[in-house]
């Protein structure tokens, strides 16, 4: 940073990466390592060594694969506490409507009106075959 002392003015120096072939591979949010990120916009005073940069994402895949592991351990224990009767089984529900509606238990829409206390719902109407020949 750059102290100026007549306006005693803060300036802050500018980081910027080039890619080494920018035809090639074009940058997008997120495809730029955290480390680099974090030197760009001033969050660490040094950029990253190469040797960081893969130690980390090193410890990236073993949390990956940590985590994928307990998500297959936790699955099992599920299954085991629902065959032992601990746990009950989730429901599976089927959603086919509110009670209220007039159309609900009806497989298709039916061309006579109905009624339901307060509500009504007109009849469907289905154009009529236009295949006729003049």
């Amino acid at each position: 940073m750059l102290v100026t002392s007549a306006i005693r003015q803060t300036i802050r120096s500018r980081r910027i990466i080039e890619a080494f072939n920018p035809k090639e591979f074009e940058y997008e949010s997120g495809n730029i390592p955290s480390e680099w990120e974090a030197w760009i916009r001033g969050r660490r005073k040094d950029p990253p060594t190469m040797e960081e940069i893969l130690r980390n994402e090193e410890y990236r895949k073993m949390i990956k694969i940590h985590a994928h592991e307990i998500e297959q351990k936790e699955e099992i224990r599920k299954k085991e506490e629902y065959e032992d009767g601990l746990v009950a089984q989730p429901v599976q529900t089927e959603v086919k409507g509110h009670a209220s509606a007039t159309y609900f238990g009806k497989d298709k829409l039916s061309p006579d009106p109905s009624s339901t206390a307060k509500t009504f719902q007109p009849g469907s109407w289905f154009p009529e075959n236009s295949n006729k020949k003049k």
